[in-house]
């Protein structure tokens, strides 16, 4: 098992996708669904340098793709209320007396036409911040012979490498992967790395160069009730712009499990901010355009029709995969390497009904951390340095958050006895 602490199945604990998941990773049509920077200060991460925010506008729209829809939706719109306006207008000819005299004409006032100045947006705001924020979002289309799907991508460096979601390009192999920019132009790409524990991938466009990247903020320094932004493709309308709150954070989510039994756990920042399929792999921003998460699933609650069941879509419960803790994989990815990810070198379930929160041991690993720790099957673990235990999933999302190498100190009961050890995170490259 890759993750060394993977939730086991049975009678106790579901990890893999059923129709029953509430959860739905955000893509459309694919299928798989310090202290805080003041204002304008650059923020970043090594592998990728924050950019300073600037106050320029936005780059000019000439691409003849988005053109193209909005000539269609104003097409639409002026179909349905023309019908309507003829409609309506002979509904009341019909029902009025009619008369060949002529009518007298009624003083007709109209609305003042007010000269609105067109003035820069305040720092803070949802305008500026899309303002700082739109030019580094793409939208990614892929193409197989299965099907088609898209999804949304953050631009990290201006040569074209591109963060997204996993799940967005999966199974792209043979396939077409295409990226379009803020400028109305495109280019293909190429899938550098992939890590289907954190549901990431990079991917790199060609030809291309003077791109924007996003400004790396620091996830860390979230806190609950703070504002937030989520830019992405939802139902594939590019460049869209939601906002919202951090309603939450560290909420454990899982969205399935690999053909190993691995499953994608991750510790998710929960929004009210709208996220819709298509907007994976999009940012979440805080209010200083500074991106702290990966647009990645919501909660639905899809509702049934004669024809089937429908859609999902945002009923204010978004999930963003942490930039901070996905970053040091996304560098992986971005050099070609294979990534890693912290274990503990155990199997894990949900505790019985009745019985207390924590995630109940059912296999160790031998020579693992663990095993060297101390902990054996029947062992429940409550906690991990301050970060409180409730759940198989709970503990995968939060071993997740750290680095092989890392020092932890976990707590668990065995037997009625409380126990804890300080134990340094074991590789998944280093597994047997």
């Amino acid at each position: 098992m890759s993750d060394g602490q993977t939730p086991q199945h049975g009678g106790q604990h579901h990890p893999r996708p059923t129709q029953d998941n509430p959860y739905e990773r955000a893509s459309a049509g694919w299928t798989g669904a310090g202290p805080q920077p003041a204002p304008g200060a650059p923020t970043g991460h090594p592998g990728f340098p924050a950019q300073q925010p600037t106050q320029t506008p936005p780059r000019g729209r000439s691409g003849r793709g988005r053109a193209g829809l909005a000539a269609a939706v104003v097409a639409t719109s002026l179909l349905v209320g023309g019908g309507a306006g003829i409609g309506g207008a002979a509904w009341w000819d019909a029902t009025q007396d009619g008369s060949s005299g002529s009518s007298q004409e009624s003083p007709v006032s109209t609305s003042q036409v007010s000269s609105q100045p067109d003035t820069p947006p305040a720092d803070g705001s949802v305008e500026s911040v899309a303002q700082k924020v739109l030019p580094s979002v793409v939208k990614i289309d892929v193409t197989t012979a299965e099907g088609a799907g898209s999804g949304s991508g953050i631009i990290l460096t201006a040569d074209g490498t591109i963060l997204t979601n996993n799940h967005v390009v999966e199974g792209a192999e043979g396939g077409t992967v295409t990226v379009s920019f803020d400028d109305g132009t495109s280019a293909e790409a190429e899938v550098l790395g992939t890590d289907p524990l954190t549901d990431t991938a990079v991917i790199k466009a060609q030809g291309v160069s003077d791109l924007t990247p996003a400004t790396i903020g620091k996830s860390a320094n979230l806190g609950v009730g703070e504002g937030v932004v989520a830019v992405g493709s939802p139902f594939g309308l590019d460049a869209t712009v939601t906002s919202g709150i951090v309603s939450a954070l560290d909420r454990p989510v899982n969205v399935g499990s690999d053909d190993q039994g691995n499953s994608t756990t991750y510790p998710a920042i929960q929004t009210d901010a709208a996220i819709n399929p298509g907007n994976s792999g999009g940012p979440l921003v805080d209010m200083t355009g500074a991106v702290v998460g990966i647009n990645s699933s919501i909660r639905t609650a899809a509702s049934q029709s004669p024809y089937g069941q429908a859609q999902g879509g945002s009923i204010g419960l978004g999930f963003a995969i942490p930039i901070d803790e996905v970053m040091p994989i996304v560098d992986q990815m971005a050099a070609g390497e294979t990534p890693t990810h912290a274990r503990l070198g155990i199997q894990v379930g949900d505790p019985r009904t009745g019985d207390p929160a924590g995630a109940v041991v059912s296999e160790v690993t031998p020579g693992s951390t663990a095993d060297e720790a101390g902990l054996t099957a029947g062992s429940v673990i409550t906690q991990v340095d301050d970060q409180r235990i409730t759940g198989a999933d709970s503990l995968v999302a939060t071993i997740r958050s750290y680095r092989p190498g890392d020092s932890v100190t976990v707590t668990w009961t065995s037997g009625g006895d409380e126990q804890s050890a300080d134990l340094v995170l074991d590789s998944d490259a280093t597994q047997g």
